[in-house]
This record gives C-alpha cells, sequence and structure tokens, in this order.
C-alpha cells in the first residue's frame, strides 16, 4: 500500500462531518487512481484505443461485454 492510499484511508477514517464530504473524498480517491492508470497506459494509443483500455481498466471488462449481458457487475465482484 502506498503512502497515498494510506492518506486516503486516513482522511477517511477522519471524515465525521456531512455525506457531501464523504463524496468529495471518494472522488478524490477516484481522480488519484485513475491518475495512476493512465501512467502505466502505453503512451502511443489512438484516442479510441486509450478510452477502451482505460474503461476495461477501471471496470474489469470492456464495455462491449457490460452492454451485450455478457458481464455483469455482479461477476466482477471479487
Amino acid at each position: 500500500m502506498s503512502d497515498i492510499d494510506k492518506a486516503f484511508q486516513n482522511e477517511f477514517r477522519q471524515t465525521e462531518g456531512s455525506g457531501a464530504e464523504g463524496v468529495i473524498l471518494g472522488c478524490k480517491m477516484f481522480d488519484e487512481f485513475r491518475a495512476r492508470i493512465i501512467a502505466s497506459l502505453p503512451k502511443d494509443l489512438t484516442e479510441d484505443e486509450f478510452g477502451k483500455q482505460l474503461f476495461e481498466r477501471i471496470y474489469g471488462a470492456p464495455m462491449e461485454d457490460f452492454l451485450s449481458g455478457r458481464v455483469t457487475d455482479a461477476e466482477l465482484d471479487r
């Protein structure tokens, strides 16, 4: 676990205010992890391929699999 992950966990534990604060923290966490995923993708991807790979890394399967019903969220829960 990285220092950033630990910082988010500590901040989350200290959040005792409104639900809005939790949403803001969740958005911050998503942005951080999305940035890490983007940094791990090959740099020479086309815009279309970039979007496909980003989606698959975040959600665990290609968008087409979700749209066709071949994959559901329940199947991806590990």
